[in-house]
């Protein structure tokens, strides 16, 4: 087999190699395969691949290989390679004389011609940088090749004596030449020193009175894919093929493979693109993401990122790193498409192209009576192990099974049990038809999932007909076409995924490899990926290395786990050209207004250094605020109680500013001034002097008065005209006593506070002179009481001394007082805050909570409320109470663990805790339990809590059909009660009578065996939490056996997988019977267990001794009598079975969309 040899920058030319070349056979041992121009060091970073044989020598044989004998050299160095045609072929030889007195270090052979390339051979008589003959092939264009050649050649180079051509050293390759990889060949083709005396038994040397011939024997082959040895540097899948590839986020390309497949089934494409998403274009929305994504492979000219649609699936950095099964993943994501092309255009358009119907009948032999069922299917899974090739397959799946002697049909009245066959067989294929080759299965020997790596042909045409029922319509053909083969490479624990797919009706098939694409051979599609024996192995090899796995192998790794095929009378139907017009518009429109932002975003970046940022702060924005401040945080031009962000030239003068600015207003300029804001010490941001500079540039006064790092903010002040058209701005000096003061509201009947204005006041004024102003700017009677506060930051409110001057009061330009009407009559009772005080330190406290069902019932059970994180619970049960419009006393709470979203710790009743208190993570001796701290999960309960709190919850599993439906049920019972008040609850939560309530055991199970039987007296505080508690209606055979008096004999039952130390599944009570032999008691057991059929079948039953857990269980036949094998009253009756609630994909959760 070839052998793959990298190139690579030069170190030491033994060390990188030595370990290759010890398992390759070689003429000259120290051979190397390279290209000159590696060691010329011009192409240093390059790292292309050659195929290297490693056959350098030929096998002796009778008689001995002439170098003058140019087609057996040919053919011995060149042999044909499957699927490639030749282009052309041919030989030169160069005459070489004075060998180490005539040839400088370098030299270069004359020029031939093959295929209508020119070509030369470059010789180093003394070796590239190492003590050996160097020979490379390379192309003989004196100035360059033309712009975008490149030959595809297969070459061996000879070197022989003249003298004696039977004395020769050969070396052979294939490369892809082109204008960067001009060359290639061997640096050490063989040894100087040794090429001049004879050796290995030859009478005369390679290299004889410093003469010799050398070679090239040069086969152009065809490139029928395009890329046939390329390196892909710089590789282009748009230019070459016409299509872009999608881009692996970790381990997806299991779902580029599936995606690609879908996109190129047109009809599917067109029938998404139909899904009406116009008025929920958000990235929650899968259709929305996948019409975007398919827009992208249509349009784009890169590699297309599934980022969006993996979000709007709801994925994590988990499922993004975790493969996944493909077969799933198709299903959950029609069922997602369907759900939304529901009453829409392309309503039934998926089932339409990729649902067929089968039908699972019993047939009777004998008598006229049949029973069968037709059913939808979206795939077809058919096994490989066993089949070796697609018809095989089908004819397993529609195989006919015998209902005979102890296994017959129970047909009912009047034909009883009867001689029946039993099948599957399709009464209907669908234009598209996914076909999933069973490729991993469960290995019983291994106690693993195991890759099935076996040959399995498939055919690029076959007819379904066969596999159709009788009453199938046979009136349109039913020969498919293969569109797509999906393929793994590796094993069970790791692999890669990619498709070969099919775009048109007639055309090549290409390889999508994540974001690449290529061009590829039918050998590729179909030989390549049967899987098997590889070929021509040497006897005791251990076969080839395979991608993703360790090791090698016989078989190949990489093989077809997902055919799909369409029919070929549907082919115009199903690959249907996808127009322009079929694509939404809204989709286009989105994405070329995001293109435009990105651009705009890229040029502004580029021009940043052109532009300052200016946030402005104006008496609007101060009106729309609510909070602390003047104004929000963060600047937006979306909030209006934000600064509003400017982008101006840094060189645009304050003067020029305030006009465009007084432009918005739809004011003159004289009447708009800006004020500097500082950032004061605790922390508000307020304005602290007018900009009198006003030709100074922007970039000046950022200089000079702005913080360092710090958004520059401005406030925006507007003024009034005087008569004489002057505006009205007060005088401010040093000597001026005018203090700007903004004023905020306090609505204590709304319970809502917002910004006002601002006004002017002296400094020596008393506080309360500020009343009749806002009385005024209110229209509010003068008769109105007012209450004033100063906010000096968010957590210090201090109501203000009305009879205090505003200098007393430390009032200086852009302070804020709050006032707040005195409202006579007022029930403080009905509000929560009384004055602007109590009102600042809840906006303080303010906290968002998510609340959310402990048991969801829907995905819309959450919602928020805003509270304060000072309430306590009493008041927060009250809160959420009103909201749900439930009594405050029946609702209990929990944290939510901020890894699971689940319930991490039950929140306690305490009147001295507060929200916040309630939501900070408990420290545990792990470290701390990390907490959200912005949800809670809640329940309503049948009770008051204080009521709930007497009970005790106790879980117990329901068994219903023997023990094979499980129904886990939390019934509560008072705590100090007795396991006949469980009785009670089960009654009353199973809505059953009360003679069968009378017939109901409870008992206990630890580790999948019995652990004891409840009576009705026992206390329920002794039920022990760590053991699994079941329930059940007494079996009828065992009240029988009890109304006939004496005490009747039981043994323990459990389930175990191969070995009794791994228990599993539910254990019961069985009555057991004197003399019976086993054949009998295991329909009792079936009865008892409700396991049946194929199922009873595969289960084997032991005698397992409890008192020795290593003892090796007695298997039981047909003819064995149970009483008679039991020697100890504890010995168990064990059911041996696979678990099959153990996790063979080693995934924590089932793959889902959201």
């Amino acid at each position: 087999m070839p052998l793959c040899f990298q190139r690579r920058k030069w170190r030491d030319p033994y060390a990188d190699n030595a370990g290759l070349l010890a398992n390759v056979k070689l003429n000259n041992a120290d051979m190397l395969v390279d290209d000159f121009d590696s060691y010329n060091n011009d192409r240093q970073d390059a790292e292309d691949v050659a195929i290297i044989n490693p056959e350098d020598t030929v096998a002796e044989q009778s008689d001995p290989l002439l170098a003058t004998d140019h087609d057996r050299m040919r053919d011995t160095l060149l042999p044909p390679l499957p699927d490639l045609e030749v282009e052309d072929e041919g030989h030169h030889t160069w005459h070489l004389e004075n060998w180490r007195t005539g040839l400088s270090h370098k030299e270069h052979g004359p020029i031939f011609h093959v295929g209508g390339h020119p070509w030369r051979v470059l010789l180093f008589p003394k070796g590239n940088q190492v003590d050996q003959i160097s020979v490379y092939l390379e192309h003989g264009f004196e100035s360059g090749p033309p712009d975008g050649w490149y030959a595809c050649i297969q070459f061996g180079l000879v070197l022989w004596n003249p003298e004696d051509p039977s004395i020769h050293s050969t070396h052979n390759a294939q490369h892809r030449f082109n204008a960067k990889e001009s060359d290639w060949g061997f640096t050490r083709f063989c040894e100087n020193r040794r090429s001049f005396i004879p050796n290995d038994g030859k009478p005369r040397p390679l290299i004889e009175e410093d003469k010799a011939n050398l070679t090239a024997y040069v086969k152009v082959l065809k490139d029928p894919t395009g890329v046939l040895w390329h390196n892909f540097e710089g590789y282009d899948s748009k230019k070459e093929t016409g299509m872009v590839g999608l881009k692996n986020q970790g381990a997806t390309c299991y779902l580029n493979s599936l995606l690609q497949s879908l996109y190129f089934t047109n009809a599917f494409r067109k029938a998404t693109y139909q899904i009406p998403t116009n008025s929920e274009q958000s990235k929650t929305n899968s259709a929305w993401t996948l019409q975007r994504l398919f827009y992208a492979l249509q349009k784009n000219k890169a590699a297309v990122s599934t980022n969006e649609l993996t979000s709007s699936f709801g994925w994590d950095s988990r499922q993004i790193f975790e493969q996944q099964d493909v077969q799933e993943l198709s299903r959950i994501l029609m069922e997602r498409l369907e759900e939304r092309m529901k009453g829409t255009a392309a309503d039934n358009a998926l089932s339409r192209l990729f649902v067929g119907k089968s039908k699972t009948y019993i047939s009777c032999i004998n008598v006229d009576f049949e029973s069968s069922r037709i059913e939808d299917f979206w795939d077809i899974q058919l096994n490989v192990r066993g089949n070796k090739n697609l018809h095989e397959s089908f004819m397993d799946y529609i195989q006919v099974e015998t209902l005979e002697g102890e296994n017959k049909y129970d047909a009912g009245e009047p034909y009883k049990l009867q001689d029946a066959k039993k099948g599957v067989i399709f009464e209907s294929f669908p234009p598209v038809l996914h076909l999933q080759l069973k490729r991993f299965e469960y290995d019983i020997n291994r106690d693993a999932m195991m890759k099935v790596n076996d040959r399995h042909e498939f055919p690029d045409e076959f007819d379904a007909s066969p596999y159709l029922s009788n009453d199938a319509d046979r009136s349109e053909s039913w020969l498919y076409q293969l569109h797509g083969v999906l393929v793994h490479s590796g094993d069970f624990n790791a692999g890669h995924y990619y498709a070969f797919l099919k775009p048109e009706k007639e055309g090549w098939f290409y390889k999508f490899d994540d974001d690449r694409v290529t061009k590829a051979t039918p050998r590729e599609t179909l030989e390549e990926n049967y899987g098997g024996e590889y070929a021509n192995l040497a006897n005791g090899s251990l076969g080839q290395r395979q991608p993703y796995m360790r090791g090698y192998s016989t078989k190949r790794s990489m093989n077809a786990y997902m055919l799909v095929y369409i029919r070929k009378s549907r082919l115009d139907d199903v690959l249907l050209p996808v127009q322009e017009a079929d694509i939404p518009e809204h989709i286009e429109r989105r994405i070329l207004e995001e293109r435009q932002d990105v651009e705009r975003r890229r040029k502004e970046r580029e021009e940043a250094h052109l532009y300052l940022n200016v946030h402005i702060v104006s008496d609007a924005t101060f009106q729309h605020h609510r909070g602390f401040d003047l104004s929000a945080k963060e600047s937006s031009t979306d909030d209006l109680a934000s600064p509003k962000p400017y982008r101006i030239k840094r060189t645009m003068t304050v003067r020029g500013f305030s006009t465009q600015l007084a432009e918005e207003l739809q004011l003159r300029p004289e009447q708009v001034r800006f004020w500097l804001m500082v950032n004061r010490q605790n922390k508000t941001t307020r304005p602290d002097q007018p900009i009198k500079e006003v030709d100074m540039t922007v970039e000046e006064v950022t200089t000079r008065y702005s913080a360092k790092n710090a958004a520059f903010r401005l406030w925006l002040e507007s003024c009034e005209l005087a008569e004489d058209g002057t505006p009205t701005w007060p005088e401010l000096n040093p000597t001026n006593t005018s203090i700007l003061v903004f004023l905020k509201q306090f609505d204590v009947k709304a319970q809502a506070l917002c910004g006002v204005g601002h006004v002017y006041v002296k400094k020596q004024a008393k506080v309360n002179e500020i009343v009749p102003q806002i009385q005024e700017v209110m229209k509010w009677d003068k008769n109105t009481n007012v209450l004033l506060f100063e906010e000096i930051k968010d957590n210090m409110i201090e109501q203000m001394k009305p009879r205090q001057t505003f200098h007393q009061s430390e009032i200086q330009d852009g302070d804020i007082v709050c006032f707040q009407e005195v409202v006579p009559d007022l029930d403080l009772s009905r509000i929560p805050y009384h004055d602007a005080k109590q009102y600042y330190d809840y906006l303080l406290n303010r906290t968002s909570i998510k609340f959310f069902l402990k048991t969801p019932k829907d995905e819309v059970d959450g919602f928020s409320l805003v509270l304060s994180k000072k309430m306590n619970y009493e008041q927060l049960c009250a809160e959420v109470g009103r909201h749900l419009q439930v009594e405050p006393t029946h609702l209990r709470f929990w944290t939510v663990s901020v890894q699971s979203g689940k319930a991490k710790q039950q929140i306690k009743r305490n009147a001295n805790h507060n929200l916040s208190q309630m939501l900070l993570a408990q420290y545990s001796s792990y470290g701390y339990n990390a907490t959200s701290t912005d949800s809670l999960l809640y329940e309503v309960l049948d009770m008051s809590l204080s009521e709930f709190e007497t009970k005790k919850a106790l879980k117990i599993t329901w068994l219903t059909d023997g023990i094979s439906k499980e129904e886990p049920l939390e019934i509560l019972v008072p705590k100090n009660g007795t396991v006949s008040d469980l009785y009670t609850g089960l009654q009353k939560k199973l809505n059953i009578d009360d003679e069968t309530s009378s017939k109901i055991r409870v008992y206990e199970a630890h580790n999948g065996k019995l652990y004891r039987e409840l009576p009705a007296d026992f206390n329920v505080a002794s039920v022990n939490e760590f053991v699994t508690m079941y329930g059940e209606r007494i079996p009828d055979e065992e009240l029988n056996a009890q109304a006939k008096g004496g005490e009747p004999d039981f043994i323990s039952c459990f389930h175990f997988d191969k070995e009794p130390t791994k228990p599993h599944g539910v254990p019961f009570k069985f009555l057991v019977k004197d003399g019976e032999e086993f054949k009998d008691t295991r329909e009792r057991l079936s009865k008892r267990t409700g396991i049946r059929g194929k199922l009873l079948e595969k289960l084997k039953f032991a005698v397992v001794p409890r008192t020795n857990l290593y003892a090796k269980p007695r298997y039981l036949e047909d003819a064995d009598v149970l009483t008679d094998l039991i020697s100890d009253p504890e010995d168990q009756l064990g059911l041996d079975h696979v678990n099959k609630s153990r996790n063979f994909w080693n995934r924590g959760d089932s793959i889902f969309i959201r």
